[in-house]
């Protein structure tokens, strides 16, 4: 199963303090807009979303069809595909991508220890 880019989605309580923290361990804004209360920072390869408000924990994230420069990728595993995987071993989805669409879609699964997983598709 291919997840495509990794990065850590923070849950934020003041987006410039942790964008002025981020940028002190090297990080760079790569995406985002400080206006609509989140930035994506980059370090390498090493990803970390800021988000203020807009959910109460933090997030895995990965994204299915893009590397970690958010390029398409030119194969991958589709949301769907991943879903499909992880029903047929049991993984209870906290959200579902529509199995009759394409492109953009995503899913959310809780590991066994509460936090949540989100497989965001972007393409």
């Amino acid at each position: 199963m291919k997840l495509g880019a990794f990065s850590v989605s923070l849950s934020v309580k003041d987006l410039k303090a942790s964008k002025d923290f981020y940028k002190a361990l090297g990080f760079t804004a790569f995406a985002g807009d400080m206006e609509k209360n989140y930035l994506i920072m980059k370090n390498g390869n090493a990803l970390v979303g800021l988000f203020q408000g807009m959910f109460p924990n933090n997030i895995l994230t990965f994204n299915p069809g893009w590397d970690e420069n958010a390029q398409k990728l030119e194969s991958f595993d589709d949301v769907r595909a991943i879903q499909k995987e992880l029903k047929s071993k049991g993984i209870e989805l906290q959200s579902a991508a529509d199995e009759n669409s394409s492109g953009p879609a995503s899913l959310v699964v809780t590991d066994p220890d509460g936090n949540a997983i989100l497989i965001d598709q972007h393409v």
